[in-house]
Formats: structure tokens, sequence, C-alpha cells
């Protein structure tokens, strides 16, 4: 599932409103002198947005990066390795003077990056969707948090900055897939054995749309159908799984998935 990505810089004073947000009345300054104003968040999931006090602000596609990369990386990372990385085909001069040209971009609008010498950071201050949405994920996959089933699932249903195709990117982007999509899977079990069927459903597609080919998803939607008592929505979704695997991948659905609907066919044919 794909939001609009972020937008380039506009052309000066084509939006000083936007570019340049009102002043909050509390400020703090990061060592660069930038200022990071309370509220601002970072949006990454299904594309990239910066936002202070729920205002949009827009960056060229070069500061996009630099934020997205500094922000990517649990510790500071050094100067050297953000240029290298996001300007590996330039001489190092060009480089470092291009990630200056980016930081100063980023700071005269909305401060997201911290430096401390050759170390840069992301402010502790701003908030992550990625970071939040990872806490609910692992949420989800707790071993005891099988009482816990107030979920927001929206949450999960966004990859990582899709359109972007760095290799930095796409290894973030399959890490974090994965753990929302197990999240999900688990969620949807858990809300089915609680008898909310409807919510383990809306969950459990959430997880089939993430990955059509990931059978895994498609055990969990079978098995809410299942607990529900609806034997030919059950023997759809399996069909459906059947059809798209032999399709797609040319195979078949695994044993696993098979024992779940062995024996329904003549339920359905009965009923």
């Amino acid at each position: 599932m794909t939001r609009p990505a972020g937008v380039e810089e506009l052309q000066p004073g084509a939006a000083a409103a936007v570019l340049e947000p009102r002043p909050p009345k509390r400020r703090r300054s990061n060592r660069l002198g930038s200022r990071v104003e309370p509220g601002v968040r970072l949006v990454l999931l299904g594309g990239f947005e910066v936002r202070i006090e729920g205002r949009p602000v827009q960056l060229a596609m070069t500061a996009q990066r630099v934020v997205a990369f500094v922000a990517l990386h649990d510790r500071p990372v050094r100067r050297v390795y953000v240029a290298g990385s996001l300007w590996f085909d330039v001489p190092e001069e060009r480089a470092a003077a291009s990630l200056r040209s980016a930081l100063w971009r980023i700071h005269r609008y909305c401060g997201l990056i911290e430096a401390a010498g050759e170390l840069l950071r992301l402010d502790p201050c701003v908030q992550v969707d990625l970071r939040e949405a990872e806490a609910l994920a692992r949420r989800g996959l707790r071993a005891d948090g099988g009482d816990d089933l107030e979920v927001d699932a929206s949450g999960l249903a966004w990859d990582l900055l899709p359109g972007w195709y760095d290799d930095w990117v796409l290894i973030e982007r399959e890490r974090f897939r994965q753990l929302r999509l197990r999240s999900l899977d688990a969620l949807c079990d858990r809300l089915s054995g609680a008898g909310r069927v409807g919510d383990a459903l809306d969950v459990g597609l959430l997880s089939v749309a993430g990955e059509p080919l990931r059978e895994s998803a498609h055990r969990a939607v079978v098995r809410a159908h299942l607990a529900d008592g609806n034997v030919s929505e059950a023997l759809r979704q399996y069909r459906l799984c059947e059809q798209l695997l032999r399709e797609q991948l040319g195979i078949a659905p695994s044993e696993r998935m098979s024992e779940l609907i062995r024996g329904l066919d003549g339920l359905e044919t009965e009923g």
C-alpha cells in the first residue's frame, strides 16, 4: 500500500506559510543552532513527510534522504559515512559539500538533526511513526500479550518509504515488513480466540493485502472464518490462496494449510 511520497522543495516565496511555520511559544536549540519545535513529527511509513504541530514542512529530496538516513540509525552516525552513503558516486569533497547544503536546508526549516562534532543524529524530541509502529508490532508478538487486544492495527498498514530504491532503504523496508506482517498474523489469531471475529478478519486481511503470497496470512484468515462457523468463507479464502500460489509461484498450499480445511468440502455441500 502506498501513499504519495514527500514533495520537492518549492521555489523561494512560493509557499512561505508552509516553509516557515509560525514559531511556537517554546524553542530549544541543538548544537548546530537550529530551532527544534515542540510537536515535530517525522513520517516514514507510506511516504516521507515532516509535520510541525500538524502542518507539513516542505523539504527538497536531498534533504529528505539525509533525514531518513539518519533517522533509520539508532545511534549517531559520522558525517563522512552519511555523505559517502548518499553521494557515493561523486568525489569526497563534493559529497561533504552536498551534505552541508542539505543540513542547512533541514535546519533552516525544521531542525530535525543534531550534530556533535562529526556525529549526526535525529533530535530525540522528534516523533517518528516508524518507531511507534515497531513498538506496536513487537507488543503484538510478545508471548505475554494474549490479553492485549486494543491495538490500532492501521499503524501497521504501510511500507517504509515506498518508491525509494536505495539499498539502505530496501534493507530496512524488508526488516519492518516482516515484523509488521508477523505481528498482524499473531493479532488476528488472538482476536479470533477472543471471539472478536470481525476485528480478526480486518487485521488478517490487512496482512493478506500486505503480501498476498504469504500463506501464513491466509491461514490466519481461514482460522478466523472457522472460529465464526463460516465454512464457505474459510474454503473461499483457501481457494484464493491456492490459486495465487499456483499462478504466481507454481506451488500448492502447504500441509499446514490443507489440514485446516480437510473434510470441510463435505460440510459445505451439506450446508
